[in-house]
């Protein structure tokens, strides 16, 4: 495992927040789990070549639930966020979440919208995929910049990017096989 190639892992409370480490070791490649609010310093002091932020049980449409730190757009360091990771980059970027009108817990079909980087090396069978979702909540409007990659019929953002500033959201769960 090549310590030079650590991934963060910011853990929002998810409880796939091990998997989602354990599947980036998998893959050989060093993951550090991290509290979703340590310093920016102290994440830098990683040299990361990427960031995680976890799923998590909150939602983020509470002003008092835990929020993804705004200096880590600064940092350039590439983002992926799970679930909760991803309506917190949603939220904080100007976009919107609301709650679903329909939960999804298990098996969903993901419909590829538009290429991305982060699907480069996914085999999508018919521009379909099958994930894993758990989610009460949903990003209903995305942030400037930002286009959908992947949707479900009950989340039209299953998956989004920024390829220029490489921040990327999923609804679903990667993790989970």
């Amino acid at each position: 495992m090549n310590k030079n190639d650590t991934i963060i892992i910011l853990d929002f409370g998810s409880q796939y927040t091990q998997l989602i480490a354990r599947r980036v070791r998998e893959v050989g490649v060093f993951s550090v789990i991290l509290p979703c609010d340590i310093s920016i310093d102290k994440i830098k002091s990683f040299n990361p070549k990427g960031i995680i932020l976890s799923g998590g049980p909150e939602t983020v449409t509470e002003s008092d639930t835990p929020k993804i730190n705004k200096a880590l757009f600064d940092t350039k360091i590439p983002l992926l966020g799970i679930c909760y990771g991803m309506q917190t980059i949603a939220q904080e970027l100007g976009g919107s979440v609301v709650q679903s009108e329909k939960r999804e817990f298990g098996h969903a079909n993901i419909e590829k919208i538009s290429d991305s980087k982060l699907f480069d090396k996914i085999d999508f069978q018919e521009n379909s995929l099958n994930v894993w979702m758990s989610h009460g909540d949903k990003v209903n409007k995305l942030p400037i910049e930002f286009k959908v990659i992947a949707s479900t019929n009950n989340a039209k953002f299953a998956a989004i990017a920024n390829e220029n500033k490489k921040v990327y959201g999923l609804q679903f769960h990667p993790e989970v096989i």
